[in-house]
């Protein structure tokens, strides 16, 4: 009777291990998001201006934004083309998992101080969709959201 209470014991331990073993990780945010990002689509507030591949973007210029995000030993910078070709280089951080932060950016965008923030409002593995936190004076003081996907 011991060999069966100790055999079924075992047992379950095994099966205990080999489930919690087999779990797929998931990659922190920090490693999930350092990745060079295009536009997918950009709303101004809530007015889609911008789809991909669409005939009547009232913004078509979105088709050259970029954001790349790297994260090499340690050192987090990025680079952010906006739709009218002006570029910013600085770094980035993350407040949590849903706040991405552009910082130290140069030449500063109008109005920033340098940084922009936005709301992660959700993240896979080839798709981002991030939500400004402060109106774009570029955009004429909206509150812009960017379905942005790599590559």
């Amino acid at each position: 009777m011991k060999k069966s209470y100790s055999l079924l014991w075992c047992t379950i331990l095994v099966l205990t291990l080999v489930a919690t073993g087999c779990k797929e990780k998931v990659k922190p945010v920090s490693e999930r998001i350092a990745k060079a990002w295009t536009a997918e689509s950009v709303k101004h507030g809530s007015t889609v201006v911008y789809t991909r591949g669409g005939s009547n973007n009232t913004t078509p210029a979105y088709s050259a934004f970029r954001l790349t995000l790297t994260n090499a030993s340690g050192a987090k910078t990025v680079t952010l083309t906006e739709f009218d070709g002006t570029s910013f280089s600085g770094t980035w951080d993350l407040e949590g998992d849903t706040k991405l932060i552009l910082k130290d950016l140069t030449p500063q965008p109008t109005g920033t101080g340098g940084t922009i923030e936005f709301t992660i409002t959700s993240l896979e593995d080839a798709k981002v969709v991030l939500t400004r936190l402060k109106a774009s004076s570029k955009t004429g003081g909206t509150l812009n959201e960017y379905t942005l996907t790599n590559p």
